[in-house]
């Protein structure tokens, strides 16, 4: 029913459309009752001179794992107050300290402004672990959609050893030309068009494409990546490039736990209470969490 009504609303059009206009368009929405597990405490802070907000959960004793996690939103949009439904149920379900990290948006900062934030603010509260409660030896960094490839991208720039990368339907290939871009061109929340627009605006100049920090299925350093949890779903034209993602991974020796989601559409996991599948997506994402901190 979420997704019929989703197909209904008019959209844009992608060749003239300001940032501006989108912005303002996704301020209309209004606010859906999405649920919020109860952590001990959210507290607004920095690192490495980017705003941060640190989700620590209810009783849990000692240096906790932490994980750094990146929202979506297309690489233009949304922020820490658009997930902090996500962080919340990261924290309590995962057992684990979450750190959602306000990375600058394009166009205003195009590439590479988003990755330089996200692999300052890991390297930054890995440094800061131990003065935040949190276990320096497990790290973990999580995201969806634009914020999943930032995630991924960090991973293998930071240098910052980790335990998990926790993928949700991850924007991965600027090419656009997985299979699953044409087959679900109209699908609900996502188009192929709007994706477009979106690597536009996060990249000005052609040649950033091959970029390795953008170009992730044409890296070679693969094998060096963190263990993953690849979560894509069905009717999303990035399904096709998170899964090859995955089985890029996989390819290069680095255990993966991938999963398509059925009946589901990109950004299905924000929608926590309205959605059953998100809460089960977003659980099954914190269980893989939880599971690799809890390895020696």
């Amino acid at each position: 029913a979420i997704a019929a009504g989703l197909a209904q609303l008019p959209r844009p059009d992608f060749s003239r459309l300001s940032v501006e206009h989108y912005r303002a368009g996704l301020a209309m929405f209004p606010p859906l009752p999405l649920l919020h597990d109860a952590v001990a405490e959210v507290v607004d802070s920095e690192a490495a001179g980017i705003a941060v907000r640190l989700y620590r959960p209810k009783g849990l004793s000692g240096p906790l794992p932490l994980t750094v996690y990146f929202h979506g939103g297309g690489f233009v949009a949304c922020g820490l107050d658009s997930h902090d439904n996500i962080c919340h149920r990261l924290a309590v379900r995962g057992g684990t300290l979450v750190a959602s990290v306000d990375y600058r948006l394009a166009p205003e900062h195009p590439f590479p402004a988003p990755v330089e934030d996200a692999v300052a603010a890991l390297q930054a509260l890995h440094a800061q672990a131990t003065g935040l409660g949190a276990d320096p030896a497990r790290i973990a960094v999580a995201g969806d959609s634009a914020g999943a490839h930032l995630a991924a991208v960090a991973a293998l720039e930071a240098g910052v050893p980790l335990r998990h990368q926790l993928l949700l339907y991850p924007v991965i290939d600027s090419r656009c030309t997985a299979l699953s871009h044409h087959e679900l061109a109209e699908a609900p929340m996502l188009s192929a068009e709007q994706m477009r627009w979106f690597w536009r605006q996060y990249l000005p100049h052609a040649s950033q494409a091959a970029d390795p920090r953008v170009a992730l299925l044409r890296r070679e350093d693969l094998a060096r990546a963190a263990p993953a949890t690849v979560i894509t779903a069905q009717y999303d034209p990035l399904r096709d490039e998170g899964e090859a993602y995955a089985q890029a991974l996989v390819k290069a020796g680095v255990p993966v736990a991938q999963r398509r989601w059925p009946g589901v559409f990109h950004g299905f996991a924000s929608l926590l209470g309205p959605l059953d599948a998100a809460c089960e997506a977003v659980d099954h994402g914190a269980a893989q969490l939880a599971r690799s901190f809890a390895q020696p």
